[in-house]
């Protein structure tokens, strides 16, 4: 949970209470969470700003030394791969060099994924080449422009997010094909021959290639993959020295190591003079194929960058280091910087630029913390291709293009296969795959788009009806989507049920639109006003609701259909009762509710939810809880903490009492109490190393009403000094009770609301509803400060490695609010009142996203 959320400069009007001069002076100068030093400001010095810099003016062009080691990590790796995809397309070779640095510097400073490192876009290789034979490279230069401008556009529609509603399958599939395109052709390179023009083509002339093999081109490619594989795996220390040089470099510099002391006669990479370099040129062709060119690297080129954005979030995710705070992607501000990024490598004759996979996951496991990484990156290919050009001339082409050809290959994922065939997409994958490998990249793209949309409606229009009577009892079973595909099929079933009698509709499935739910409804109605009974179903069998009188459009009970399978508008548990129209004989009716509810729920959650996160789960299991906060809340049933925080296994620690009371240290085990939240609190601070505490209060709260409530706590039965101290037990007075010995440690939020000391909390446009609203703020606040007076916790704020929040949830309005400030004790004289306000602030849909912007 963070407070950042940003605050209405509106303030309401404070409930009448005498205000000093000082109190009114204080308030005004209370600062916002917009304020550099307010609640945004981080308490690690290594923490990064929300645009990936150091915090502070003085700081903001200091580089880390994960950043200056992590940038030359990449740089290497980046290096010979950027020579490589140059000269899979038939790109100038330098064209690749301008990619890389472009990519590095412009992305990197204007990009909206700190990590993430781009350059040459290998899923636009194919795209490239083709491009290249069709329309020559100083146009291709200006499609990749005009590529970028359409990016810009995009960005500016905010269209980023929709890129990703792309079918998994058609992705992987895309990439697989292209992969597969880059390895046919690399091979015949490495065999000593030329590329074709076509995948198809490279297959139909790699058995005349294989029959005039070339023998120093095929040992220097095989050496490069040798080293290339091996590499990783040399055992030792001396493995462990060798693996802080990337692969992909090693083989390639022994590649053109033994080439050159062997005097091998190869052709080598040749990078012509820079006052020769090429600049695009007007497009000169039909203006559809060029519309089809730049819709083309405008999308693969986009939905690469997108998706591996996502994954640089997870890999940073992932990472679990407490001292850095890396940004999460904003995907639209990514886009425009893979836009500009695009406009100014064609510009300069470069290759298209995307997000690379390889790059960005070098990146993070290198340690880099910042943006600087991704500049310094850039910054490093720029310097090499000005001043390393005869070092250059020596590498074979053979070695570049066995390393592109292994990139290729790899891009064949078995997992992604397997997670498709899991999820049975495997006909959109390889029907995009074949697409692409014999049609082209966007005619595949499209071909995979028309059997996913084929594959929904297949599911939507396969729902099994079925009906048979057993025991007098007509049971009609729903399987699948009920939409408006399905109707015939269910009106038919619906209406061969006798009037007058006993039907059980089990509605087997997750979807119902509004042409099934008429149909339903209006057949209820029908059948009901003929004497018949009516009871719906879920996959359980657990009754959802039944109306105990006929259905009209006056009733405001919930529908039969409900999402919420435990609500019954506050009906009573049904008794067994006659059946209507069937003489003597009962038919009993079993809701459920009660005693099956448990059985019920189990019996949903492994049929629907366990397969989906057993695999998270089982990941769990195997490497133990890593909690990144730690939630302390109420035990209240209404307060659902993986609803209302979006949260999944293994994100929260969560610790649930009455009232969401911190105990100060000593106080818990007194009087025969134990110590349970004291221990939990040291156990997430201590062992588990959370890096927050939320503490989350709630309206209507019980505990708060009580404190109020018991005579003991009224001003005038308890004086304050004394609000802390528990009522002995006398022979003549009963001993107290576990609740009201545990509601002891809320006595102080009372006695703060009540002093005159404290500024009262407060919610930002409007003033608390009431008394147990006020004190359930109030009560928020107190505890964050008894938080504070726990060792454990101290000792983590003293080390800036924990944050404390506060959190308020209005169960009535579904609406959740945080504590402006950021959980930092008051800095005042001692004695001096706290005069600064404890605003809660609305958390919007869209505020996290404007506090980000």
């Amino acid at each position: 949970m963070s407070a950042d959320v940003p605050t209405r400069e509106d303030q309401p009007d404070r409930p009448p209470r005498p205000q000093s001069p000082k109190t009114a002076k204080t308030r005004k100068s209370t600062k916002s969470p917009q304020d550099p030093q307010g609640p945004q400001r981080s308490r690690s010095p290594k923490t990064t700003a929300p645009d990936g810099r150091p915090p502070g003016r003085w700081r903001e062009f200091r580089i880390a030394g994960a950043d200056f080691s992590a940038s030359i990590s990449v740089f290497l790796i980046a290096l010979p791969l950027s020579l490589g995809i140059a000269l899979a397309t038939g790109a100038p070779l330098q064209a690749g060099l301008v990619a890389a640095a472009v990519g590095g510097l412009v992305v990197g400073r204007f990009g909206g994924v700190p990590l993430q490192v781009s350059g040459p876009a290998t899923g636009l290789t194919v795209v490239t080449a083709g491009l290249i034979q069709q329309y020559g490279w100083r146009t291709t230069c200006a499609i990749t422009v005009l590529a970028g401008l359409a990016q810009l556009g995009l960005s500016a529609l905010r269209v980023a997010r929709t890129a990703l509603a792309v079918s998994p399958a058609i992705v992987h599939g895309m990439l697989a094909a292209i992969g597969i395109s880059i390895a046919l052709a690399q091979l015949h390179i490495v065999l000593g021959g030329n590329p074709q023009s076509s995948a198809v083509a490279n297959v139909q002339q790699l058995p005349a290639q294989l029959a005039r093999l070339h023998p120093a081109a095929l040992s220097v490619s095989v050496l490069t993959v040798v080293v290339l594989f091996a590499w990783p795996r040399i055992p030792g220390r001396t493995g462990r020295i060798a693996r802080r040089v990337p692969a992909a470099l090693a083989a390639v510099a022994a590649a053109t190591a033994v080439a050159t002391f062997a005097g091998l006669r190869l052709d080598r990479v040749d990078l012509p003079s820079w006052s020769s370099h090429v600049l695009p040129e007007v497009p000169n062709g039909p203006v559809l194929g060029l519309f089809a060119a730049v819709l083309t690297v405008t999308l693969v080129g986009s939905v690469e960058s997108l998706l591996s954005a996502v994954a640089v979030d997870k890999l940073v995710a992932a990472r679990k280091d407490p001292d850095v705070q890396i940004p999460r992607a904003r995907l639209d501000r990514e886009l425009s910087g893979q836009g500009a990024a695009n406009i100014v490598s064609g510009a300069l004759g470069g290759l298209p630029i995307a997000g690379g996979g390889v790059r960005s996951a070098t990146n993070v496991a290198a340690g880099g913390v910042s943006r600087h990484s991704t500049m310094l990156y850039g910054l490093w290919v720029a310097v090499a291709a000005l001043c390393l050009v005869p070092v250059f001339d020596l590498i074979p082409l053979a070695a570049l293009a066995a390393l592109v050809m292994v990139i290729g290959m790899q891009m064949v994922n078995i997992t992604h296969m397997r997670s498709v065939r899991r999820n049975r997409e495997l006909l959109v994958y390889v029907g995009t795959l074949a697409g692409v490998v014999f049609v082209g990249v966007l005619e595949g793209v499209a071909i995979g788009i028309a059997l996913a949309v084929g594959v929904a409606l297949h599911r939507l229009t396969r729902t099994r009806i079925t009906l048979d009577e057993r025991e007098g009892v007509h049971r009609l079973h729903a399987r699948g989507q009920l939409t408006f595909l399905a109707v015939p099929r269910l009106s038919r079933l619906l209406h061969q049920v006798p009037q007058g009698s006993a039907c059980v509709v089990e509605l087997d499935g997750s979807f119902m639109d509004h042409a099934a739910y008429e149909a339903l409804h209006d057949w209820q109605v029908s059948h009901l006003a003929q004497g018949g009974s009516v009871e719906f179903t879920g996959r359980s069998g657990a009754r959802i609701a039944e109306p105990a009188e006929p259905v009209t459009q006056s009733s405001t009970c919930c529908r039969p259909w409900t999402p919420w399978r435990n609500h019954h508008c506050g009906e009573p548990v049904e008794q067994p009762r006659p059946e209507q129209g069937r003489g003597t004989d009962q038919v009993r009716v079993t809701t459920g509710v009660r005693g099956g509810q448990l059985a019920s729920g189990l019996s949903s959650f492994q049929r629907n939810t366990a397969p989906l996160v057993r695999g998270e789960l089982a990941r769990l299991a195997r490497e133990g809880q890593q909690p990144s906060q730690l939630f302390l809340t109420c035990a209240d049933s209404r307060l659902v903490t993986s609803m209302i925080t979006a949260s999944g296994p293994g994100d929260l620690f969560t610790v649930r009492n009455v009232g969401n009371l911190v105990p100060l240290p000593g106080e818990e085990g007194a009087e025969g109490q134990d110590d349970s939240v004291a221990a939990a609190i040291e156990y997430a601070v201590d062992i588990l190393r959370v890096q927050s505490i939320t503490v989350c209060g709630h309206s209507g709260c019980g505990a708060m009403q009580a404190l109020l409530n018991t005579p003991e706590n009224t001003p005038e039965n308890r004086p304050a000094s004394t609000l802390k101290t528990l009522p002995k037990s006398t022979p003549e007075t009963p001993p107290a009770s576990p609740l009201t010995r545990w509601l002891r440690h809320g006595r102080p939020s009372l006695e703060r609301m009540r002093s005159r000391d404290h500024a009262w909390a407060r919610i930002s446009g409007r003033l608390p509803a009431d008394a147990v609203e006020q004190l359930c703020l109030t009560n928020v606040v107190q505890q964050l400060e008894h938080l504070r007076a726990h060792p454990a916790v101290a000792r983590a704020l003293a080390e800036q490695r924990l944050e404390l929040h506060g959190m308020y949830f209005h169960v009535g309005e579904a609406q959740a609010y945080l504590l402006a400030a950021d959980g930092q004790p008051d800095e005042r004289p001692e004695g001096q009142s706290d005069s600064t306000d404890k605003v809660f602030n609305r958390v919007a849909p869209t505020a996290f996203e404007e506090s980000r912007a």
